[in-house]
């Protein structure tokens, strides 16, 4: 859920009002499309696949994923960083082609006003995840664990609660408890920021063992790079055991009849935990995240055999011996 955005200016094509810069093109060299497509192949039009990304690791990872398996097909995607409704926005006027970061339940309220115009595939392309409040194991283990606890340590959490991005979904759940003193939390104040931001403030919290409370997450680094617990008691705001989610592609509503090549492909996206936490943790270190992502699928090529099931190149070539071979596997 933190990038290094590249500035890419595609106003003409995005007339949104994006939160964030924009980011790569891609960081690694495509394959040239062709001008044409052939009468087998793809249309010419669907060979800049637009993808919108919330700025979180995580979606940074899988759309980078993504990708680097369109460019092995010969299409030039687009990545755009933008906050949550308006990658929605996005999608309902099609000025986005796909976004593999709805994670249900907690985007649920922000993404309901855009159902009837948006396209939420079936099956999550993950499951597994979690999305909640976490502090440091040591404020746990004196007695910060449960949402209930957090007031009663107002004074060494110096009355604040982390959040990431504004707009962001999380920090709404945080505004809301505040809004209605749940929890007896009315006089905290949230501080807004961005991934990178809420995590380097976790981290000096850390190292001089301060009290902080935050929205944690899993798939995520942070999990394996600092010692966090989850808080216990927030079913009524971020779901059943401590935020369970699942994260679910979404679409324009055309994209099927439009480029159904494409289409055919993000609905084969599947990811896990693993997989996820492996391309995030060289992203985190400033890798550029299309290489990791290369240097990841050229490590582990199995997973190319179900998600390029039925999917060809852009001039209607076999896409899995086009992927490979653009790998060197």
């Amino acid at each position: 859920m933190n990038h290094f955005a590249k500035s890419v200016l595609i106003a003409a094509l995005f007339p949104l009002a994006f939160t964030a810069c924009g980011k790569k093109e891609s960081e690694v060299s495509a394959p040239a499309a062709t001008a044409e497509a052939s009468s087998t192949g793809e249309a010419a039009s669907c060979s800049a696949v637009k993808f919108a990304d919330i700025g979180w690791t995580d979606i940074t990872a899988t759309t980078a994923l993504s990708s680097v398996v369109l460019e092995g097909l010969g299409y030039k995607p687009v990545s755009t960083i933008a906050s949550v409704p308006i990658a929605f926005a996005g999608i309902k006027k099609s000025q986005i082609d796909v976004f593999l970061g709805y994670w249900s339940p907690s985007m649920t309220p922000i993404v309901e006003p855009f159902l009837k115009d948006i396209k939420v595939l079936e099956k999550p392309n993950l499951v597994g995840a979690k999305y909640t409040l976490a502090v440091p194991t040591y404020a746990y283990e004196a007695g910060l664990k449960s949402f209930t606890d957090i007031a009663k340590f107002k004074d060494n959490l110096d009355g604040k609660m982390y959040g990431i991005e504004p707009g962001n979904d999380g920090n709404k759940i945080i505004a809301d408890m505040i809004t209605k003193n749940a929890f007896g939390l009315k006089d905290f104040k949230m501080v807004e920021s961005s991934e990178a931001g809420m995590l380097t403030e976790v981290s000096r919290s850390v190292k001089n063992k301060k009290w902080i409370v935050f929205l944690g997450w899993a798939p995520h680094p942070m999990n394996v790079q600092q010692d966090i617990t989850y808080l216990s008691g927030g079913d009524d705001f971020f779901g059943a055991n401590y935020g369970e989610a699942k994260v679910y592609t979404v679409t324009a509503t055309d994209l099927g009849t439009r480029c159904p090549n494409v289409n055919k492909l993000v609905t084969n996206l599947e990811f896990n935990l693993d997989m996820e936490n492996q391309v995030m943790l060289p992203i985190m270190d400033k890798t550029a995240p299309n290489v990791a992502a290369k240097e990841w699928l050229t490590k582990n090529p199995a997973v190319l055999d179900k998600w390029l099931d039925g999917v060809k190149t852009l001039d209607g070539k076999p896409g899995l011996e086009a992927v490979k071979k653009y790998l060197g596997v």
